[in-house]
């Protein structure tokens, strides 16, 4: 982010525009709209200046501008059409202090103008950086065709109350109010009467909120994905934009944690396999204590809930707790491994059932039943298998396992830095021994990408770009 987004105060402040013609009107359009003082210097100004002067909108000085004028000015715009008359404005304009912006020149401007969506007092700024316009038009435009024009009526009454809403309890409680505000009571008060009955609708609205019960805490178990933020459910953003608390585990994405409600409390409670985490009892404690403090509480877990993330345990203390729960399944990573190598799971003629195991668990690596894991054709997605890949590799030989039995290990699978490492069963643990894993792995035994079955040499290491040539 190379421009950092604000909302600049200019009640009451100078803003000049250098420039008599059709770019300084352009600009004049939208500053027209705020509150700030606003002075147009021009030898030679439009016939549309000298009438937005006399209207007394603007104060419009008929001579180009010049040394001192910026002095206590909050921005400065130079829109002259003439290259070299822009940048000694700039120049001078800089001198005095101010934030200077040069129409069509993104590399010498300390600010750059965005995309506006104007429901006064709710205002959308949309910026690409200069990078693409034309994108940031069509977004306005689908934003104007989806916010009524009486939402800037809704939010300036709704402005006006918001010292009376404060006898509601800060937090989830005042947030409710708000939202069946917006979302229930004002659009049924405008259609129904206009501005006239917005001011009774919020007044009927506080005195049900204040006569409800206190609101009790909940806790959502949702499913965050294998890290593709685009992979998450509605459901899931949906909570996530309702949190108060978010208790998110170490495979959680940050793309993912961006999507959280900006006031909500962000806890980490990653655990990592035979290192450092927190513990489940902690984990437990914490969902607890949010919980009965009457927060909507989302626990946040990497890929889905019921997949050996220890969901059982954190049920059994939130009943325990007599705190409400759901569970909201997420993309398991073994779907998104597969898909990521352009695999199914199952198929007509070789698998009729699909393996889930791990490769470790609280006791160490984890025995399975090795003799049907080791039949021809089976597939199975080993999770927290990359640090056991010899004892795995082991335990099916000793079965009788094909050691040319593909197996592809899957890092940071949907993301943009996932990659794929094609081995088979007899080179697994030496191919992954070689290997610096720095993100999720997932083993896919069994199966390899498509385009590998064939054509490729075992091993080999795909990235994301080569995927994109095999499904060309």
């Amino acid at each position: 982010m190379d421009h950092f987004p604000i909302f600049l105060a200019v009640q009451g402040r100078r803003i000049i525009v250098s420039g008599g013609g059709e770019t300084a009107l352009a600009k004049l359009r939208i500053l027209l709209k705020t509150t700030a003082r606003i002075s147009v210097l021009a030898d030679a100004p439009a016939p549309e200046l000298v009438t937005l002067a006399q209207q007394g909108r603007i104060t419009l000085i008929e001579r180009a501008f010049e040394p001192g004028d910026a002095l206590c000015a909050t921005l400065v715009y130079a829109a002259n059409d003439d290259a070299p008359e822009d940048a000694r404005v700039a120049r001078l304009a800089r001198a005095d202090g101010a934030l200077v912006n040069i129409v069509d020149n993104l590399d010498h401007s300390a600010f750059i103008t965005p995309a506006i969506v104007d429901r006064d007092p709710v205002t959308i700024a949309i910026g690409t950086e200069g990078a693409a316009p034309v994108l940031a038009r069509a977004i306005k435009a689908d934003l104007e065709e989806r916010l009524p024009p009486s939402l800037g009526l809704a939010a300036r009454v709704g402005k006006a109350f918001r010292k009376a809403a404060e006898a509601l309890p800060m937090g989830r409680k005042r947030r409710e109010f708000w939202a069946d505000y917006y979302f229930n009571a004002a659009p049924q008060a405008i259609e129904k009467q206009g501005e006239a009955g917005l001011d009774a609708a919020l007044s009927d609205l506080l005195a049900k909120h204040l006569a409800s019960a206190p609101t009790q805490g909940r806790v959502d178990l949702v499913g965050a994905g294998p890290g593709d933020p685009e992979l998450l459910t509605l459901k899931a953003r949906r909570l996530l934009d309702r949190a108060d608390v978010v208790i998110h585990d170490r495979l959680v994405s940050p793309g993912i944690l961006e999507l959280a409600r900006r006031e909500a409390i962000l806890i980490d409670a990653g655990k990592e396999g035979f290192g450092p985490s927190m513990t489940q009892a902690q984990i437990c404690a914490l969902m607890v204590e949010h919980g009965k403090r009457g927060a909507h509480v989302v626990r946040l877990k990497g890929g889905d809930p019921a997949i050996f993330s220890r969901l059982d345990e954190e049920i059994e203390a939130l009943e325990t707790a007599g705190i409400d729960w759901s569970i909201v399944p997420g993309i398991t990573a073994a779907s998104a491994a597969a898909a990521g190598i352009g695999q199914s799971l199952t198929k007509r003629n070789r698998n009729s059932a699909l393996r889930i195991v791990t490769g470790h668990d609280m006791k160490g690596f984890a025995e399975q039943d090795w003799r049907g894991l080791a039949r021809p054709d089976t597939v199975a997605a080993i999770y927290m298998g990359a640090r056991g890949a010899r004892f795995i590799q082991g335990r099916l030989m000793m079965h009788g396992a094909d050691p040319e039995t593909p197996v592809t290990a899957v890092e940071n699978a949907s993301r943009p830095e996932t990659r794929a490492i094609v081995t088979t069963l007899g080179q697994l643990a030496a191919t992954l021994e070689e290997e610096t894993f720095t993100g999720p792995v997932i083993l896919l035994y069994g199966l390899c990408p498509r385009a590998a079955e064939a054509a490729l040499p075992l091993p080999r290491t795909l990235t994301r770009a080569d995927r994109k040539e095999e499904f060309a």
